[in-house]
């Protein structure tokens, strides 16, 4: 496949991306969703990947300042498994090492406000192998399956999963702490009551998860290109750019 068929940004390697999309599964680029003006995976793609082969370059996320950077290590499409073989496991969209954190990174664009969320756990969320600190996300697990239209615009379900994987990954790679980041993005078209609904959405589960052992934050893809283009290094400024006008990513909040 040509990279103008993938239109990758320049810098991002398309042997690279093409190799971890086919290992996520989804069919992102043989089903055009890729290619999809709307798509977010090719907006996490095109951020996190250019930074594959030169990490440390990656500025740090707003919320994370503190967590041991500059990166050691960022990957797109990255599989955080829980801790048994079989059955399926959560895929972030990309996935962060640091000196002492990983962080597990979940980006949206158009889906908080147009998509149905599911609410579906299978018995093996049971399980007792998550550790103590992680009774908020179990609670809000329990608290999903209860009330499955409690969240009209988060995942939070989603993001559940995720962090459960990202408390195993973190296990696997001790002594590196975890921290869930989720990116999104407010697209123009939707309403200002959308965008406020969402936001609020973000605060509530942040505000029920707290303490946990995964520390959840959230940012505005818009506000982190800030800390982008303050970047030392031209390139990356110059990648940022790009990002932004691609992907119309708009002014960060004043």
């Amino acid at each position: 496949m040509m990279s103008r068929e993938m239109d990758l940004l320049p810098g991002v390697s398309e042997e690279y991306v093409l190799e971890r999309l086919s290992q996520a599964g989804g069919n992102e680029v043989e089903s055009g969703k890729f290619a999809s003006p709307h798509s977010s995976a090719a907006l996490a793609v095109n951020a996190f990947a250019w930074f594959h082969e030169k990490p440390a370059l990656l500025p740090p996320v707003p919320g994370t300042e503190q967590a041991g950077w500059p990166a050691h290590r960022v990957e797109v499409e990255y599989c955080a498994r829980f801790p048994w073989s079989g059955g399926r496991h959560p895929w972030l969209d990309a996935y962060v090492e640091t000196g002492t954190h990983l962080l597990g990174i979940e980006s949206k664009r158009h889906e908080p406000f147009r998509d149905r969320k599911k609410v579906e756990f299978s018995e093996a969320y049971d399980r007792h192998v998550w550790g103590s600190q992680m009774s908020p996300y179990l609670e809000m697990k329990n608290q999903l399956i209860a009330q499955p239209g409690q969240f009209q615009y988060l995942d939070a379900a989603q993001l559940v999963k995720h962090a459960l994987g990202l408390v195993a990954e973190s296990d696997r790679r001790s002594p590196r702490r975890p921290i869930l980041v989720y990116l999104y993005a407010e697209p123009a078209g939707w309403a200002q009551n959308d965008l406020d609904g969402h936001r609020r959405e973000i605060d509530e589960f942040a505000e029920t998860i707290d303490a946990a052992a995964v520390r959840f934050t959230a940012a505005r893809w818009s506000d982190w290109m800030a800390e982008w283009f303050c970047a030392a290094d031209e390139t990356v400024r110059s990648h940022g750019e790009r990002l932004r006008k691609r992907f119309e990513l708009g002014a960060p909040r004043r």
